[in-house]
């Protein structure tokens, strides 16, 4: 399936690319038209570095972050937003004036916990959340809802992609939008056109990445 991949740059930024794999692919929650994939943005250092720089919007500083959670894998661009944003003058109400950047784990029956010594940098705390993708929303609002059972309170949402622009009333900042991905579909499991032609699925895919069925 990789030598469908077709490259795209976002229009924030040309030094950023993403790549597309058309194909029948299965989510936690849907099923997709295209596979996007993110891994060099998320370990290559100087993309990690670029995807930082553009979430930083200069125009938009009034907010306040003590903690950076990262889903799927986001840690590198993680800790690159957290030196961004405190270059930016983004104040942080921690003690020390630095910013923390933790990820959350998931245990044996698939919730999204946080270590007890790590939940000194969650309860009390103002968070960005910061994911590679937002479909249907569904991964993102258990991660707020992760967040606020352990006393954060969310800022702002940023992605690398998101199908969405608001997510339980809050702003999803993102790099690439839907409109970049114009024939990008997301299809509930049962009305999934691929299934009822019998088409198989090829890949199950997440955040972190994609694990062929065939």
């Amino acid at each position: 399936m990789e030598n469908r991949a077709i490259k795209i740059f976002s229009p924030m930024n040309n030094k950023i690319s993403l790549k597309i794999i058309p194909g029948h692919f299965a989510t936690n929650f849907s099923h997709i038209n295209f596979y996007i994939d993110m891994t060099s943005i998320k370990t290559r250092q100087n993309e990690a570095l670029e995807a930082a720089k553009s979430m930083v919007d200069q125009n938009d500083m009034n907010f306040v972050v003590d903690t950076i959670v990262c889903m799927d894998g986001c840690e590198v661009i993680g800790g690159f937003l957290a030196m961004e944003l405190s270059n930016a003058g983004i104040l942080s109400m921690n003690s020390h004036k630095t910013i923390y950047v933790i990820s959350p784990e998931y245990n044996s029956a698939g919730q999204i916990i946080f270590r007890d010594s790590n939940q000194s940098a969650i309860s009390g705390k103002n968070i960005l959340l910061l994911v590679a993708s937002v479909t249907t929303g569904n991964t993102v609002s258990k991660s707020l809802e992760c967040i606020k059972y352990y006393g954060g309170k969310i800022q702002r949402i940023n992605a690398l992609f998101s199908a969405v622009d608001k997510l339980e009333g809050i702003l999803v900042h993102t790099i690439f939008r839907l409109k970049d991905i114009p024939e990008y579909k997301n299809y509930n499991i049962n009305d999934c056109p691929f299934c009822k032609a019998h088409q198989k699925i090829e890949a199950i895919v997440n955040g972190f990445g994609y694990t062929k069925l065939y």
